[in-house]
């Protein structure tokens, strides 16, 4: 029992899922630092009430919506920029190496190898590729 669990835990895929959950984590709170503790009062210095959380329009309240949308806009911003931006570059500068694609099942590769067989072939009796 105890094995099964083992071979589990030590998989790549789980320990890869665990250390980008950390990382996740990690960043959301430097993101939600730099949100609320940097950019909100910026914004509340140049337009008034950083805080949109009492705003409604009639009975609808939309503040907080707007501020959880503020707060996705920065947090996605910041994740392109300082995170997919930067490994793209990398990758093509040849400075991180491309990750290979896994290799084909045994039933894609039999599939590909039938493609093939029936594409050197020819057309089929009615002219059908």
């Amino acid at each position: 029992m105890l094995t099964g669990f083992r071979d589990f835990a030590l998989r790549g895929n789980v320990i890869g899922l665990a250390v980008a959950v950390v990382v996740g984590a990690a960043f959301n709170a430097l993101i939600d630092s730099l949100v609320v503790d940097i950019l909100t009062p910026t914004v509340g210095l140049l337009g008034g009430e950083p805080d949109f959380s009492a705003l409604a329009v009639g009975p609808v309240r939309v503040g907080s919506f707007l501020n959880a949308l503020f707060a996705f806009l920065i947090k996605a911003a910041g994740l392109y920029f300082f995170v997919v931006l930067p490994v793209a570059r990398l990758t093509a500068a040849k400075l991180l190496p491309a990750v290979p694609p896994p290799p084909p099942s045994p039933e894609v590769a039999a599939l590909r190898e039938i493609r093939d067989l029936l594409a050197r072939q020819g057309p089929g009796p009615r002219g059908e590729p």
